[in-house]
């Protein structure tokens, strides 16, 4: 093969050329880890004891699927992930609407509201353990001070949940903001002048114009943000690592445990390997529902 001919073939393949180094490093980095974590999840293995590895086939699986405290988590994962974004589609649409005025000062504020997003989890959970303390938790102060009393706020089994999810509201509403801000952006101008000519009024215009031309980027926040909460590690590990008891134990929290507390590798992979499945599941659910609403 010459040298003109071997730039011919490039040229004509050169959308695979350059797209090769990616794809290598694509199966190298997630493709590899995946199916050894699938391999894994096969075996018994636990690292406390002596023999190794051996395989149990589906045994690992079948454990989890009958043990309470797995659908335990996977119930606290669905709550935590769908209670936080509900909360965040509702107040950051509303920061949305909002910015999308001209007012003085615009560009800080939204600055500002961005802050808690681009703080790191750790960050954040140092930050709102010291706010939720019981005893000098500035939360608790605000209660005594309208007379409502004092929560134990992390500290309970009752008030875990919603604690950790008023944190993660705080840290991820802006996200949902940005998009929905940047869909506002994009609208055509002519539906809401015809609305006003014809004497439409602020609610009409809102709820027969805005909301539905809205919607479609809404949802591709709520999908990024229910996939981005149901993952969820490092916030609920560093305030509460699954407690008090196993309160707030969500499935990354307990596939964490399971492979290095108790040092049962095979059935922490499998228990990954089935969350990654539920978590496939719930994605591809979501994409079809958008497609049914705003395509179809």
């Amino acid at each position: 093969m010459t040298k003109t001919d071997l730039v011919i073939w490039l040229d004509k393949r050169a959308k695979y050329v350059l797209t090769l180094p990616a794809v290598i490093f694509v199966l190298l980095m997630v493709g590899f880890p995946l199916v050894y974590t699938l391999v894994v999840s096969t075996m018994e293995w636990n690292l406390t004891t002596r023999g190794g590895a051996r395989w149990n086939n589906f045994g690992n699986y079948a454990e989890l699927l009958g043990s309470a405290r797995f659908w335990n988590a996977v119930a606290r994962t669905f709550i935590f992930s769908f209670g936080s974004v509900a909360l965040e589609v509702v107040l950051g649409g509303s920061l949305a609407l909002y910015l999308h005025r001209k007012f003085y000062g615009k560009n800080l504020v939204k600055t500002l509201f961005l802050l808690p997003m681009i703080s790191t989890p750790v960050a954040i959970a140092m930050v709102w353990l010291l706010i939720f303390e019981p005893n000098i938790g500035l939360a608790n102060h605000v209660l005594k001070g309208l007379g409502i009393q004092p929560q134990m706020w992390l500290a309970s089994s009752k008030t875990v949940m919603s604690s950790l999810i008023l944190i993660a509201v705080w840290q991820q509403t802006p996200l949902i903001m940005l998009i929905t801000l940047a869909g506002l952006s994009t609208l055509p101008q002519e539906p809401f002048e015809s609305a006003l000519i014809d004497g439409a009024g602020t609610f009409q215009v809102f709820y027969r114009i805005t909301l539905p031309l809205t919607l479609p980027y809404v949802f591709i926040g709520v999908l990024i943000r229910i996939i981005d909460a149901s993952k969820n590690y490092d916030l609920i590990y560093a305030t509460t690592q699954g407690g008090p008891g196993l309160s707030s134990e969500t499935l990354n929290i307990y596939g964490f445990v399971l492979g290095f507390h108790y040092f049962r590798m095979g059935l922490g992979s499998a228990m990954i390997i089935l969350f990654l499945a539920i978590l496939s599941l719930v994605g591809f659910l979501l994409v079809r529902v958008r497609r049914r609403l705003f395509v179809d």
